[in-house]
């Protein structure tokens, strides 16, 4: 996959004080990147920095290959953002929005207006003033704006904040359509985690200002190894079978039997050991794990956190 946006050891530092300590990652064309954290943990600073709202005090940050720092016009230019909360002149349509937004670029005609607008779900509503709009109604309008001019790379903090649980469903599909289809990068920000593991490919994790671990989702929630249920009787005998021959390996006992964490190959001749000892096995059944339940493994005991 090609590498559209990399964040090269970057460091920010607010009157001495280390908010954002050399991270470095890097996002691909055609994937959707999370980025998750708890709250001041820096997620916004960084965004903030890949726009280029925020100054960076060290490292540098590229977008298609352009540097932030060094040539600022054409690397946002490949950007389309909401960071935080979308702005819009509140006494205007929706539609004279994306109209005077769409100044602001070569090429954008009535019906690509018309086309993101039906996209995101403002078509009913598209000519009522903004102040009328809720919060997800201003959000999905902020997305439209980001949309006007195709851009490569779609940055967004807390996309689907004030939208109902349709709304989200349906945000979360056309991000995942923007990203296969149009071959877009989207980076996605967000509290909620289990939206975030339906609708990213990898993940980034930052607690206290420093990167803790980028992984693919499927990977980084089940890991090589997973935990399972096994039904049994007896189970004492059962434990005691499983910890002689796999020595190295959690095995505890559960409401309906044991609980034991192994590689999926493993279960063939894990039965065969249990059946070859005369245990009788009911059930086998594997309990997963969410983002949710990850995310708060590797982000416990770190301290407090930064803003």
């Amino acid at each position: 996959m090609e590498t559209i946006v990399e964040l090269k050891n970057v460091t920010k530092v607010i009157k001495g004080r280390t908010i954002i300590d050399n991270i470095s990652f890097h996002v691909n064309k055609g994937e959707v990147f999370g980025f998750l954290g708890p709250n001041g943990a820096g997620k916004t600073t960084t965004i903030r920095m890949m726009v280029g709202l925020m100054g960076i005090t060290s490292g540098d940050i590229t977008i298609a290959g352009a540097s932030i720092k060094t040539k600022y016009v054409e690397a946002v230019s490949h950007i389309g953002a909401i960071v935080e909360n979308p702005e819009m002149y509140k006494f205007m349509t929706g539609y004279d929005n994306l109209v005077h937004f769409a100044r602001m670029f070569k090429g954008i005609s009535k019906a690509k207006i018309n086309e993101v607008v039906e996209r995101v779900g403002l078509t009913k509503r598209i000519d009522d003033k903004v102040k009328t709009y809720s919060l997800g109604m201003r959000q999905r309008l902020g997305l439209a704006q980001c949309l006007l001019h195709d851009p490569e790379v779609l940055i967004l903090d807390e996309p689907t904040n004030g939208l109902d649980p349709a709304g989200i469903r349906e945000i979360r599909d056309y991000l995942r359509l923007l990203a296969r289809e149009k071959n877009m990068a989207v980076i996605v920000s967000s509290h909620l985690l289990s939206e975030m593991e339906m609708m990213c490919d990898r993940i980034g994790i930052i607690q206290n200002g420093c990167l803790v671990d980028v992984q693919l989702v499927e990977e980084f929630v089940h890991g090589e190894a997973s935990v399972y249920e096994f039904e049994v009787i007896p189970s004492e005998k059962a434990i005691s079978v499983l910890k002689a021959n796999y020595p190295d390996r959690r095995i505890t006992t559960s409401r309906k039997g044991i609980m034991a964490q192994m590689n999926k190959d493993e279960i063939p001749e894990l039965v065969k050991t249990l059946v070859e000892a005369n245990i009788r096995i009911f059930a086998i059944k594997e309990e997963t794990k969410t983002l949710e339940d990850r995310f708060l493994e590797v982000t416990a005991d770190k301290g407090e956190e930064n803003s």
